[in-house]
């Protein structure tokens, strides 16, 4: 994608917004009073700021965060913009128990309370609008309203997977409402980005919108950058005051130049340069092209009843390809290559019915919903010879650690098909006892059938598990604006593993890794602006593959304990802030094939800590300062690679030029510290940036 495509759409856009707009721009001609509008937000995924005011995702129903007996975090619409939000490690800084991992260079992949999946983290609880999203890939959030951070299990709303939590995009829908904005965005390592977003409603029934992003960027990596495109169109059809159905279409393509980061040497990242690449530069690359087509449909039978279906398809294309560091011995590095092609077809269908009714004193909002799944995928992976080695092994000078060299990826190790199916039902109440008391319940039935033919060894397996997750959650309100609650929680992860190509022989025998939540907090308004909440945690993971003398059984655990605080919001209309901290004590309990008994679990910092402010010291000029602080971690099973912990400080400032023109500096680690950030291996970590500037225009038109 060059960057010339992207103004021919930026011209149809503006083409667009004259024409749908040229009886207002006539309106507007008149000079008028200034009117100041102030907004109080209490509609589903709104917010004030910074403060979110309620979620749908957590409990599948409009339900106040107040109320919800969850830790939850959500970045608004105001933090991406503030903090120049575009990937997923920029949207987990501020998040309490979220960590970010390095997913190879090519992917999203996280750790949510010490819970990950194997050694690899966990790419299964990813969602949008509240359907999965699973596949391998970097998400890109010019098309989300905000991103929902829900912690511990969430199998009754989500079904499997998602051990430690889940993570919700909630997506920007036509609403009726007019938007014309670009957004203009470069700096450094080449940086440059151009986002726009138009929309309005063309008559009483039909609303429109277009949201679309190209961006192009270098890194502090050398060799490394990437392009990216996304075109997001969506509307929305209101057929009465009851009805509405919204629907969409999104074109996302990004292709990168690969990073794997720099190798280990006595028990730490080697010390080098924040820029040194390790590899042959034309063989990392990665390409992922995705097309989605998704809808819902809301309708109101009355007051009371609620019937809400949503439909997304999805297809996935991956290929990407790359030259691994790996062991340094001596002075000497050793390199291997492999290439990966995965395509997949998600389709998932979810109805939910919402009724609201009373027995005697008490007020009911039932939740009676069922889940239809598909995912067919295919998978191709082959080991790459070197030339000039003619193995899969090559070995290069430490001191001169770019190779150039050609590859050949002709040696297959895997070569499989999976086919899932899934069949969910679920139920759940929320009781209002009282004004002081709130009860939910809910259990969730899942059957999960798999087929898997494995085509490099000439296999057809298959495993078929139902599985039941239980929820329950207490909420005492003692007043209006404060809530303590205690909640429980179960869910499951097949042993197919999140990508559905670690089946085998032996596998394929092994009942779901179970996950149990216990989790006791606090969430108090101190003023309609400001939130603060505490909560206490454990997790506990049985049923994890555990190695042992020529067999594999289910005898591992692991547990997370810890405890989290957050304060999000205004504490004066010019004063806004985010304060998180957590403590994670994540270790393995039991002995399970990657850990050994007593191992903490890899990247896990045991303490984290961050806080951002912002502040308006006129109508015009404003300033941000963060820092982002945690302790070490481990960024290998074994417990012998240990990352220093690092603090890193962050800024911003902001310029109003005009009512339609606005300019923004984000300053990303001002002090210009070098640090290691995460890791994906012991042989693989990934250097922290050095300073970086980026300058933004946003015109709102």
């Amino acid at each position: 994608m060059k960057i010339s495509k992207i103004f021919p759409l930026i011209f149809f856009a503006v083409l667009l917004s004259k024409s749908l707009w040229a009886k207002e721009l006539k309106a507007e001609a008149a000079t008028l009073p200034s009117v100041v509008v102030v907004a109080t937000s209490d509609g589903e995924g709104k917010s004030n700021g910074y403060k979110a005011a309620k979620s749908s995702s957590s409990m599948r129903t409009n339900t106040p965060l107040l109320d919800t007996p969850q830790s939850v975090s959500v970045v608004t619409q105001d933090q991406i913009r503030d903090q120049n939000i575009t990937k997923m490690e920029e949207a987990a800084r501020y998040v309490p128990g979220v960590n970010v991992q390095m997913g190879e260079g090519h992917r999203d992949q996280v750790t949510i309370r010490g819970m990950t999946n194997g050694s690899n983290g966990t790419t299964s609880n990813f969602f949008i609008d509240g359907a999965r999203d699973d596949a391998e890939y970097i998400r890109d959030f010019y098309n989300t309203e905000s991103i929902e951070f829900l912690k511990g299990p969430n199998a009754m709303a989500f079904g499997r997977g998602s051990p430690g939590g889940a993570i919700n995009r909630v997506s920007k829908f036509a609403d009726g409402s007019q938007k014309r904005r670009l957004v203009l965005t470069g700096g450094s390592f080449d940086n440059r980005r151009a986002e726009f977003d138009v929309g309005d409603r063309v008559n009483d029934k039909f609303a429109l919108r277009l949201n679309s992003m190209y961006q192009k960027s270098n890194s502090y990596r050398d060799h490394a950058g990437f392009e990216r495109f996304g075109f997001n169109p969506t509307a929305t059809v209101d057929f009465n005051d009851d009805t509405k159905l919204q629907l969409g279409y999104e074109h996302f393509d990004d292709q990168r130049a690969l990073d794997r980061g720099i190798p280990s040497v006595n028990g730490a990242p080697l010390k080098t340069s924040s820029s040194t690449f390790f590899g042959i530069p034309n063989q990392n690359d990665a390409t992922s092209k995705i097309n989605s087509f998704y809808g819902i449909l809301t309708h109101n039978f009355d007051a009371t009843l609620q019937l809400k279906n949503n439909m997304r398809y999805t297809k996935n294309y991956k290929i990407y390809q790359n030259v691994v560091p790996g062991k340094i011995t001596g002075s000497s590095l050793a390199y291997s290559a492999y290439q990966d092609k995965v395509e997949r077809d998600n389709f998932t269908n979810q109805a939910d019915l919402t009724k609201k009714f009373e027995t005697g004193s008490i007020a009911h909002t039932a939740l009676f919903g069922t889940e239809i799944t598909s995912q067919n995928s295919t998978r191709v992976r082959n080991n790459g010879i070197f030339s000039s080695t003619g193995t899969e092994a090559l070995n290069v000078p430490l001191s001169s650690p770019i190779a150039y060299d050609t590859i050949s990826y002709s040696k297959l190790t895997q070569s499989n098909k999976s086919s899932v199916s899934v069949l969910a039902a679920y139920l759940q109440d929320q009781l209002e006892i009282n004004k002081y008391m709130q009860l939910t319940v809910g259990l969730r039935f899942d059957r999960f059938e798999m087929k898997f033919k494995d085509y490099a060894n000439n296999l057809n397996l298959g495993r078929t598990d139902t599985m039941f997750s239980p929820r329950a959650g207490l909420v005492i309100k003692p007043q209006k604006s404060l809530s303590l609650y205690t909640s429980y929680g179960v869910t499951y992860q097949p042993s197919s593993g999140d990508q559905f190509n670690s089946l085998s022989s032996s596998t394929s025998t092994f009942k779901p890794e179970k996950i149990s939540s216990y989790e006791i907090g606090t969430k108090w308004d101190a003023s309609p602006k400001l939130n603060l909440s505490a909560a206490l945690f454990q997790l506990d993971r049985s049923n994890t593959p555990t190695a042992t003398t020529g067999y594999i059984e289910l005898s591992g655990q692991s547990r997370t304990k810890g405890f989290e605080f957050a304060a999000t919001g205004k504490i004066t209309n010019k004063w806004q802030t985010i304060a998180s901290y957590a403590f994670q004590d994540a270790k393995v309990t039991k002995a399970t094939a990657s850990y050994s008994a007593g191992s903490k679990v890899a990247l896990v910092p045991r303490n984290s800590f961050a806080l951002w402010n912002k502040y308006d010291f006129t109508q015009s000029w404003a300033a941000g300062l963060g820092v982002v602080s945690q302790s070490d971690q481990f960024a290998d099973a074994g417990n012998k690679i240990r990352l220093k912990g690092f603090s890193r400080l962050d800024g911003a400032a902001y310029y109003k030029i005009n009512s339609s023109y606005r300019a923004q500096i984000n300053v990303e680690n001002i002090l210009n510290r070098s640090y290691v950030q995460t890791a994906h291996s012991s042989t693989n970590a990934l250097p922290g940036s050095p300073r970086a500037f980026n300058v933004a225009l946003i015109a709102d038109f």
